[in-house]
């Protein structure tokens, strides 16, 4: 919510998150004004439709003991990634996307998100849009249950729990700054 209760919307929420969060590091904090400023002059900027490029979520979830990160092999780009996507019209905030899309790739249902932005990553791509794009990414860490079951959604190869100090040969940079929040966050795991 706003600062006068009211609902905020997709696009308001990332602007806040942004605006409040702390950066890491002063490229985190770069990545972080840039796309403030996108947010800010781009009222379409949530909608996969905004061909300049647009805001996706996405979320490592790790395990209970967060000693193992949940990875999907991706079928456009062929590697491991977290999982993430697109926001959608029905998602009522950032943090709301971000869960849907952990969620609806992993068929994991009680996930739990830590609401604090872990990190910004901002890549070229060729999306549903058939024309090159920026996704600008904010990711998140969520936590699975020890008893957490995984199904494969049709939006993946394949679905796979990864130690945490054993990535995939190829893993990008991105995913490794992801993985490195994780190690920083004693949130990771269930109390």
């Amino acid at each position: 919510r706003g600062p006068t209760g009211a609902p905020m919307s997709l696009r308001e929420s990332a602007i806040s998150l942004l605006t409040d969060w702390q950066s890491p590091d002063p490229d985190q904090d770069a990545l972080r004004h840039a796309v403030l400023a996108f947010l800010h002059s781009r009222p379409d900027s949530c909608e996969r439709a905004c061909a300049a490029g647009h805001i996706t979520a996405s979320t490592l979830v790790v395990d209970a003991t967060a000693e193992k990160v949940l990875l999907t092999l991706h079928p456009r780009f062929g590697r491991w990634l977290q999982l993430g996507g697109h926001c959608e019209a029905t998602d009522v905030d950032i943090l709301a996307a971000a869960l849907r899309e952990a969620t609806e790739e992993s068929g994991i249902e009680d996930l739990r998100l830590d609401p604090t932005l872990a990190a910004i990553h901002v890549h070229p791509v060729i999306c549903s849009l058939g024309v090159p794009t920026r996704h600008l990414d904010l990711q998140f860490i969520a936590t699975a249950a020890a008893d957490a079951e995984i199904a494969i959604s049709a939006e993946s190869l394949d679905l796979r729990w990864w130690p945490i100090g054993d990535l995939p040969e190829g893993t990008d940079a991105g995913l490794v700054r992801l993985v490195d929040a994780v190690r920083g966050n004693p949130q990771a795991s269930l109390e």
